[in-house]
């Protein structure tokens, strides 16, 4: 499969952004043959929830995460899950899996008449909390990612994860700003829910 983003820019390499941490999630794969990568999923996550600045989900993306360290971890044990970016309360922005495959963000999904979101999407994990508002810093580097993801990719949707499997997931939540996104990021109406 080849993917615009084969060849190496300033800014994108193999699907890995540079201005991101990279680390390496095992839980990835193939996207299928001709997936055509145009939707941006943004999901909200904290761990424990409502606990911010661990390292927890940075462990759970990796596979690392001590199910017996706190009680709430004990109902996610064994769980396998990623998504291809995360963005901290601070901004600072981390890449588990590369755009060009599958990370494991939506599951069962459907969005734009297509369904299991995770083949032709991009999944964007906020630390934050359902309900809870985000940070500044969070919405500037999330404008800044997806503008750069229209680079090398045909983004032509951004959803939450609460579009995209409303009836089992409600992130971002209400705390999330669309209007404020939607401001920063500057693209057309007909990109959003």
């Amino acid at each position: 499969m080849s993917f615009p983003s084969d060849e190496p820019t300033a800014l994108w390499q193999d699907g890995w952004y540079a201005p991101a941490q990279r680390m390496d999630s095992p839980n990835f794969g193939d996207r299928p043959k001709g997936a055509c990568i145009d939707l941006v999923v943004i999901h909200s996550i904290s761990l424990p929830p409502g606990q911010y600045g661990g390292q927890e989900v940075q462990d759970l993306f990796t596979n690392q995460l001590d199910w017996d360290a706190h009680p709430y971890f004990s109902q996610m044990r064994g769980l396998q899950v990623s998504a291809h970016f995360f963005i901290r309360r601070d901004g600072a922005l981390i890449q588990f899996v590369s755009a060009n495959d599958r990370a494991w963000h939506a599951g069962q999904s459907e969005y734009r008449g297509r369904s299991q979101c995770n083949d032709d999407s991009i999944g964007i994990e906020l630390e934050g909390l359902e309900g809870d508002i985000f940070t500044e810093a969070q919405y500037l580097q999330l404008a800044r990612l997806c503008q750069d993801l229209r680079g090398p990719y045909p983004i032509a949707h951004v959803a939450g994860h609460e579009h995209v499997a409303p009836e089992r997931k409600q992130d971002p939540g209400p705390g999330f700003a669309w209007e404020r996104f939607k401001q920063l990021l500057k693209f057309p109406d007909s990109y959003f829910p």
